[in-house]
């Protein structure tokens, strides 16, 4: 059930800025959606579809894209930025000037800035201290959303009245959201478990099966929960929808990206060649870098982000990392404190 009916700006028109912007509309919110390509805009503003990144899904009535950012912001309660993570900064100093105090921020986005090493609320709180923020979050395909497939995700912010606020714009028979003041775990759910993902695919891609498979998510979700803890974030967060549940579709569907881009560099290819296989931002492998990075920083033990860095970035053999992680130190698997 929808409690509020408001004006609503998104940010960012890819696959999942798309897909969210719809349900927003089919909620019965106005919705501008901000376009940065021109000639995509006169396409989806022609045959009302985003043929590229979402094609099949008709926007609603009450969607409206368009190239003007100052109109998409001007006016709204609620911003929504769906913009790939190493891409933020730059699209916040184009439009902050425009923000006005106190309009709710939601990020769509799940990755960790490359340098900086910040999460996206740490970039947002330096270019808009004044607006609240919250992240949405957890194991939805945009594919699945535009097709109003039962999907269930996670709104977080510090402050709980915001994360209800939010709750309640985005709450639809198909879209279910659940609230948590975690973002920190939150962020990093979303964010690491498409580090984990790309391991997944490349493990497809060599042909091993679902042990494999199995294992790589389960070792992962104890990296992931190391992380995390260490860096402030609650660990149930990473049993929940942005830590397991994301992990789990992200790990095994042909929708993921963070997989298909595994799966090739598994068959052989090289980075570059799957990245423009994928012809999409795949975000993992920028975060891949940061995830690895922050491990050092932190003194954390993650061997499965060491591997994926290693063959990402460092031309590694994909066959002689499964042999490293094979062939560890032996460990007794509860031996969670050593980090």
């Amino acid at each position: 059930m929808i409690f509020i009916i408001t004006e609503v700006g998104v940010i960012g028109g890819g696959s999942w800025g798309t897909a969210l912007a719809t349900l927003l509309a089919d909620n019965g919110h106005r919705v501008d959606m901000w376009i940065r390509d021109k000639q995509q805009l006169e396409y989806m503003k022609e045959y009302r579809e985003n043929k590229k990144y979402l094609p099949g899904i008709t926007f609603p009535e009450h969607l409206v894209v368009t190239n003007d950012i100052e109109k998409t912001i001007y006016n709204k309660k609620l911003l929504l930025f769906s913009i790939p993570t190493q891409g933020i900064r730059e699209v916040l100093n184009e439009c902050k000037g425009y923000i006005e105090r106190g309009q709710v921020i939601v990020n769509a986005a799940k990755g960790i800035e490359n340098n900086t090493l910040l999460r996206i609320s740490q970039i947002m709180d330096e270019a808009l201290p004044d607006n609240p923020y919250s992240i949405l979050s957890g194991p939805s395909h945009a594919e699945e959303v535009g097709k109003k497939m039962p999907t269930t995700v996670v709104v977080a912010s510090a402050d709980k009245g915001i994360a209800r606020y939010v709750q309640d714009i985005f709450m639809s028979p198909y879209f279910r959201v659940y609230t948590n003041t975690d973002v920190v775990g939150v962020e990093l759910g979303g964010a690491l478990k498409n580090v984990i993902a790309l391991g997944a695919g490349i493990s497809d891609g060599l042909g091993y099966g679902d042990n494999t498979k199995a294992a790589l998510m389960t070792r992962g979700m104890i990296e992931m929960g190391r992380l995390g803890e260490r860096m402030g974030a609650n660990r149930h967060t990473f049993a929940g929808l942005a830590g397991m549940g994301d992990l789990i579709v992200t790990c095994t569907s042909m929708h993921s990206r963070n997989r298909r881009a595994g799966i090739l560099i598994g068959e052989g290819r090289t980075l570059e060649e799957a990245i423009e296989s994928v012809g999409m931002v795949v975000e993992g492998i920028k975060t891949t870098s940061s995830t690895y990075e922050l491990a050092l920083m932190h003194n954390i033990t993650m061997p499965i982000t060491q591997e994926i860095y290693q063959v990402l970035y460092e031309g590694k053999d994909v066959r002689n990392s499964v042999v490293n992680l094979m062939l560890r130190d032996k460990k007794h698997e509860m031996e969670d404190k050593t980090y």
